[in-house]
């Protein structure tokens, strides 16, 4: 089979598997569902919303949870719903795109970050909203390092509008991370998302089957559910995008389009990580025995290498703590002579790694 051939039959497959596709918008991972899927951890978030909207005293949140847990979901379905009912505005930043504070007051006022202080941001941003405003701040352990003090929370926490923040991230030692004067200020209550079980996952995927296929057969949902909640920390996109190239091609075995899906998200996971947890990973590859303390100096004599400044001791523990959360490395627990240390180890496909490496170190 020549390419051209090959482009001719694979389009008329995709052609005969899209005509099977009631609505394609139900794939996209930003797509909200009219009616997500209710959980005891949405009830905190959902009544200190309430509480702020009827008393205007902020009750700040911090979400934690892995990837693919529901938070952004959960967020912007409950940013559309209650804007509806005019009490409060939201103000929206994902901190991957805006990641130091300026950035953040910047986008939100519709400027270039470029040229303005951030006192002047702030003033202008008071200035424009005296009532009562919902900060949510999406992956919010993503500001960047050099925005060391994380001064929007800050400049959140101390406004006399009584602001409110919603804060959403995968690291779990997230608040280990800030300045006690921001945390004596901000006090935020903290909701912890647990993975989604098989069930829930296959519920979800009832719902988007339900509005973007036209027929789905039995066992199908069940199938990209278990192996989702088994193989890849419960992340729900995986099994949305399984669902979505098994729809179009299912000819093709579900495991094959698994994997792809699976290999796709790891890829992105990974390509989207900063340079020093990008080092981490490469220092657990390269100690085939993953003892933590070595993994360390590993990371460090790597990080000389591309001149960047390693993390302490028990800040690099914290970030392993944040890339198990993203279902990159398991720590485990392990015995050697009388006492316990912790093996790390990869839980994906190390490929990728080499591939996201030469990509930002070639």
């Amino acid at each position: 089979m020549d390419i051209d051939q090959y482009l001719s039959q694979k389009q008329a497959a995709l052609d005969k598997g899209a005509d099977r596709i009631r609505n394609f918008e139900v794939f996209d991972f930003n797509y909200v569902p009219e009616k997500p899927l209710m959980r005891e951890e949405v009830k905190p978030v959902i009544d200190a919303l309430l509480r702020y909207q009827q008393t205007g005293i902020a009750n700040n949140i911090l979400v934690l949870g892995s990837r693919g847990s529901g938070k952004s979901m959960l967020a912007r379905y409950l940013m559309r719903v209650l804007s509806q009912q005019g009490q409060a505005v939201f103000a929206y930043a994902n901190c991957r795109q805006h990641n130091t504070s300026v950035k953040i007051l910047a986008s939100l006022l519709g400027l270039r970050p470029r040229g303005s202080s951030l006192d002047e941001l702030w003033q202008r941003f008071e200035n424009a909203h005296e009532g009562r405003v919902v900060f949510v701040l999406d992956e919010v352990d993503l500001i960047s390092e050099k925005d060391r003090h994380k001064d929007i929370l800050y400049l959140i926490s101390r406004s006399s509008r009584n602001y409110m923040a919603v804060l959403l991230s995968n690291n779990p030692k997230f608040l280990n991370l800030l300045d006690e004067s921001i945390k004596s200020t901000l006090q935020p209550e903290i909701v912890h998302f647990r993975n989604y079980d098989a069930t829930e996952i296959e519920r979800i995927l009832l719902d988007r089957a339900q509005i973007g296929l036209k027929t789905t057969p039995p066992g199908t949902l069940s199938e990209i559910a278990a192996m989702t909640a088994r193989n890849t920390n419960s992340d729900v996109r995986v099994a949305i995008k399984t669902l979505y190239l098994w729809a179009l091609e299912p000819q093709t075995a579900i495991a094959k389009h698994f994997e792809k899906a699976r290999r796709d998200i790891m890829f992105d996971v990974i390509r989207d990580l900063n340079d020093r947890n990008l080092l981490i990973l490469q220092a657990v590859l390269d100690e085939s025995d993953g003892f933590a303390k070595d993994v360390y100096e590993t990371y460090r004599r790597r990080s000389a290498q591309v001149h960047e400044e390693p993390f302490s001791y028990m800040h690099f523990y914290s970030n392993l703590s944040y890339l198990q959360s993203l279902g990159l490395l398991v720590l485990i627990s392990t015995k050697v002579n009388r006492t316990y240390t912790n093996r790390i180890q990869l839980t994906f496909d190390p490929g990728i790694l080499d591939a996201v490496w030469t990509m930002r170190f070639a």
